[in-house]
């Protein structure tokens, strides 16, 4: 969501210092700085008034009242040193006529009393001087948060005003082993070649292995910011590693024992920050259930339970489901099974897998074949996993039905010619001649075919190789030469 932000400075020095850290806030679009009260009340008027009149994209009508809060910036920064009106009375006036603007007060005494007073005029925060990047930063967006919700209950578009969402997915393992990292990072592989911004998290507080199946070793983990009450877009930057694949990874800790910094209520804060900025975060919950995991699987939008076709992974799953239910976390309906490792051989199939647990089995099971991945399992580059590979595919495909990424097309050079027609002998003479099969003019014709190892050399007539004799004849003449 872009943010808006008019600032109203009469202080040239304070105007650039804070025109500098407006220009740093990543979806910040600051306007150029009005000097004085009057300046801003009239700016706010007209922006009103021209969004009020201007006619809507979908037609030749005015926008109306509608519009023009969607035209209003959603923040406004008010400096205590405003002039000629004092600051707040200014305040309390653009909240009385701009109800949907969230405005900010700047001031060097951020006291209790002066906090009460602005609260009262109408401020929706205060930014102490000296300016620092990271409190602004917060105070705007919470600002402009509190607008865009305003703003949909005043007639705007939800969709146009609301903070974007991210789809919440977690992985979780039936028990150790079953390949839910696997299944996690190539899920989020699959979103991100969709073209969507994907957040890989790492919820296997004491044994996640992201960083050893994509190679990276990076000092900042999810632990930095369970002790983080206000989670600003700084610091998402500075403990999120941006992956050259494009993903951005936010690690486990090193240290196993730092799990337990991290409750319910810093997975929540996390996980909402993290659906803030990206369109998809995918969470690797392992298969221990800590708060922190058990959090993320009640906020998830798709929750996955990965087993294996075996009886010992089967029953675990039954016990995970049960245990999601006992603690209410989840229902066992609202859950989906990926079965792992599955082959034709295999006793134990999806439906007996969704008959026992009472889950909903994904229609697309992940084939066993380790040793397509083993190479980037050692490597510690599983995206490089090949293309043609029977595994990556049928990720790729549960991405597609998820809805994170498209159904992917037929890897090149496996399988491809299993879905081409096969052309007999009847068929490939209808197509040079321009028939169909079966059509008069070919019924009742002799066609020519070339002797082979399935004709009888020694007669002039002869029989193809392997046709059974039809109801008209016992077979299909040839004339040879």
């Amino acid at each position: 969501m872009t943010i808006r932000i008019l600032p109203a400075v009469g202080d040239a020095d304070a105007a650039r210092t804070l025109a500098a850290l407006l220009g740093r806030l990543p979806d910040g679009d600051p306007a150029p700085a009005v000097g004085d009260s009057t300046a801003l009340l009239n700016t706010l008027a007209a922006i009103a008034a021209a969004g009020s009149t201007a006619p809507p994209a979908g037609g030749p009508a005015p926008g109306g009242p509608a519009a023009a809060v969607q035209a209003l910036p959603e923040v406004v920064l008010v400096h205590e040193q405003i002039g000629p009106q004092p600051a707040l009375e200014l305040i309390r006036e653009v909240a009385l006529r701009f109800p949907a603007v969230g405005v900010v007060l700047i001031t060097a005494d951020a006291g209790p009393a002066l906090f009460s007073a602005a609260m009262d005029a109408g401020a929706r925060g205060i930014v102490g001087l000296p300016l620092g990047y990271d409190e602004l930063a917060a105070r705007v967006q919470a600002a402009a948060q509190w607008a865009s919700g305003v703003r949909v209950h005043l007639g705007g578009t939800p969709d146009a005003l609301t903070a974007p969402t991210g789809t919440l997915l977690t992985v979780t393992g039936a028990k150790g082993g079953v390949g839910t990292t696997v299944t996690a990072v190539q899920l989020a592989l699959a979103a991100r070649a969709a073209g969507r911004r994907v957040a890989l998290v790492d919820l296997d507080l004491q044994s996640g292995d992201i960083g050893s199946y994509l190679d990276v070793q990076f000092r900042r983990s999810v632990v930095d910011l369970a002790g983080i009450q206000d989670l600003s877009a700084r610091v998402l930057q500075d403990v999120v590693h941006a992956h050259h694949t494009g993903l951005g990874l936010l690690l486990a800790p090193e240290e196993g024992e730092r799990g337990e910094e991290v409750d319910d209520r810093a997975a929540r804060q996390i996980l909402t920050a993290l659906r803030s900025r990206y369109d998809v975060v995918v969470a690797d919950c392992g298969s221990q259930m800590q708060s922190a995991n058990a959090a993320a699987v009640e906020l998830a939008d798709v929750a996955l339970l990965v087993t294996t076709p075996d009886v010992v992974c089967v029953r675990a799953a039954k016990r995970q489901v049960r245990l999601w239910d006992r603690l209410r976390i989840r229902k066992a309906e609202d859950t989906t099974t990926v079965v792992n490792r599955l082959t034709r051989h295999t006793e134990i199939q999806p439906s007996l897998v969704a008959k026992a647990t009472g889950t909903r089995v994904a229609r697309t099971p992940v084939p066993a074949a380790f040793k397509e991945l083993q190479p980037c399992v050692d490597a510690g580059r599983m995206q490089d996993l090949d293309a043609r590979s029977t595994v990556k595919a049928a990720l790729w495909a549960l991405a597609g039905e998820l809805g994170l990424a498209g159904a992917p097309a037929d890897p090149p050079g496996r399988g491809g010619h299993r879905t081409r027609p096969v052309l007999t002998g009847r068929k490939r003479k209808a197509l040079t001649t321009g028939s169909a099969p079966g059509s008069g003019a070919l019924q009742g014709a002799a066609l020519p075919v070339l002797p082979g190892p399935g004709t009888s050399p020694g007669g002039r007539f002869g029989t193809r190789r392997g046709t059974p004799p039809g109801p008209a004849g016992p077979a299909v003449p040839y004339e040879e030469g």
